[in-house]
């Protein structure tokens, strides 16, 4: 494996840290303002307090989700393309 390689991941890696923090930092923001009524659902089965924190971590598991699958699959399809080349 290069470094080359192990940069490109630890990139991407920090990226999506940042991207998650990021969500979770506008939940707290945007769990504030929002009226009481309106509580976030986690994948539409778990109810989550209509608080800072609820929407901090409905934005965080969100995202994190969203974007970690993804880039699970892209990991692993690239393990497997590089390994028929050789």
């Amino acid at each position: 494996m290069s470094t080359t390689r192990r940069n490109g991941r630890r990139f991407v890696l920090a990226l999506y840290t940042v991207i998650v923090g990021i969500a979770g930092v506008l939940g707290l923001i945007l769990g504030e303002y929002v009226f009481a009524g309106s509580s976030p659902e986690l994948f539409f089965v778990i109810d989550l307090p209509a608080t800072a924190v609820g929407f901090a971590t409905f934005g965080i598991v969100t995202v994190g989700v969203g974007l970690g699958l993804p880039l699970v699959l892209v990991g692993f399809v690239s393990r497997r393309v590089d390994d028929k080349d050789t």
